[in-house]
């Protein structure tokens, strides 16, 4: 009896955890799936996040997303703005407050 509970409490334990790739939020924009597979809101500008994504299943380096000023911070410190259907313009949609 006692063998048949701890295989149980086992099995529940197994399954209680989150997978991270449970935990990405994707979407599609104009034909590409864009995933959010890492993001941190900023404590001082509370308009930015540091943001790991995909596209289309290819990974893009950390980047730096102004929801206030509607641009991305490159890895290589070079500024972009947003483009229409853009990772940064579904960041910024989908944590506005």
């Amino acid at each position: 009896m006692i063998k048949y509970l701890v295989i149980l409490l086992l099995l529940i334990f197994s399954f209680s955890g989150t997978s991270p790739a449970f935990a990405l939020v994707c979407r599609n924009y104009d034909g590409h799936e864009i995933c959010i597979l890492n993001i941190k809101r900023s404590a001082k500008k509370y308009w930015e996040y540091r943001a790991t994504v995909s596209v289309d299943g290819v990974k893009a380096p950390v980047e730096i997303y102004n929801c206030r000023a509607k641009f991305k911070i490159n890895k290589d410190r070079t500024v972009s703005q947003f483009t229409e259907n853009s990772p940064g313009e579904m960041i910024c949609s989908f944590f506005q407050q």
